[in-house]
């Protein structure tokens, strides 16, 4: 499956201006043959953007959330992408997979929050798994620094996910994740690993790029520099199938000698 990631820290403060961004890079993903769009954490809003978080923050049904799905099916292609989410008298920093056919078919709450500034306006959601069916490839959600807990990944890989989509807002100085440890945590789970950020500078913040696509094999199938821009790999179900079975990682687990972990 053809997918594209879409590197951009869009127009923080603006979703009319992100929405216009997103259905711009959806028509040029769909026109290369992709059939999933992937953009970054917080992107319909921006994430740098303080107590305008909570202002912006909409339901996961919400008119932004009708207006990627119009997108969507307009181009012919699924769209995950990042937003705060209003639940109640809670905001979330939720990430959505859109079927190219305007269907909601996933919702997914972070559930490890980073540093003081997100714990001070979201709330962590508190289920890891969250899933759904695109191209014939089991796609799972989860927002940057969730990847960093290899717990998180493997329980994505023992529900059977395919390719991991992980809308990022990675900054510096930890471009390291990007660069080393999102490979690892493909091959070691066994799964294709989409690592989509924003670049460039955001309020107190300076988001890295480097965004990627990784192969069940640990190798890089495509990665962004430090500058806006829409890149493209496949998700090749048979060379997955081919991975997994000529690497005894998930089949060689001992999970009765891991009691003490949790």
């Amino acid at each position: 499956m053809r997918t594209a990631l879409l590197q951009s820290s869009g127009r923080p403060g603006s979703v009319e201006g992100n929405l216009k961004v997103l259905d711009e890079a959806a028509g040029r993903a769909a026109a290369a043959g992709a059939a999933l769009l992937a953009a970054p954490e917080m992107f319909l809003t921006g994430y740098a953007i303080g107590d305008d978080i909570a202002r912006l923050a909409e339901a996961a049904d919400g008119d932004s959330a009708d207006a990627v799905a119009e997108i969507a099916e307009r181009h012919r292609i699924a769209i995950a992408y990042g937003y705060p989410e209003r639940l109640a008298d809670t905001v979330h920093n939720s990430a959505q997979l859109i079927s190219a056919d305007g269907a909601r078919l996933a919702n997914y709450r972070k559930t490890h929050l980073f540093g003081c500034f997100e714990r001070d306006h979201f709330e962590p959601g508190g289920q890891p798994v969250v899933q759904a069916e695109v191209g014939g490839l089991t796609v799972g959600l989860m927002i940057c620094y969730d990847v960093e807990f290899p717990e998180n990944v493997r329980a994505h890989a023992l529900a059977g996910t395919d390719l991991l989509i992980v809308p990022t807002a990675q900054m510096h100085p930890f471009q390291f994740v990007a660069e080393s440890l999102v490979p690892v945590r493909a091959w070691e789970s066994q799964m294709y690993v989409a690592y989509v950020n924003r670049v460039g500078p955001e309020g107190e913040f300076e988001f890295v790029g480097l965004s990627t696509l990784a192969g069940p094999d640990g190798v890089a199938r495509a990665r962004a520099g430090r500058a806006e821009e829409l890149v493209f790999a496949d998700a090749d179900p048979a060379f997955l199938a081919a991975s997994r079975a000529a690497n005894p990682y998930l089949t060689d687990r001992r999970p009765g000698l891991y009691g003490s972990l949790v």
